[in-house]
């Protein structure tokens, strides 16, 4: 297996971004009357953060805690404008 879904989930992501549908995505990286978008997104990194710890130290949902996790930082990454290949180039500049 390979890069490929993260770059589909990405690309996905773009387009609800670019392009908003009623889905969950796309209103989480909106602006509403009660909190700015990147507030939304951060917030729900932390929760995600915190259920991965707790899946850790309950040896439970690990993968899919992660998985939560990982796709609300792309979430992230997209809202912000950060192109996915800069995370990549990142990873292999660390790699040395």
């Amino acid at each position: 297996m390979n890069d490929e879904i993260i770059r589909e989930v990405y690309q996905v992501l773009k387009g609800r971004r670019d392009h908003p549908i009623d889905s969950y995505t796309s209103r989480i990286m909106q602006d509403d009357d009660k909190k700015k978008a990147e507030d939304k997104i951060l917030e729900k990194i932390g929760e995600e953060a915190a259920e991965v710890i707790i899946a850790s130290k309950n040896d439970e949902n690990l993968v899919y805690e992660s998985a939560d996790l990982i796709f609300h930082t792309l979430l992230l990454l997209v809202y912000k404008g950060v192109d996915l290949d800069e995370l990549y180039q990142e990873f292999e500049r660390r790699r040395g």
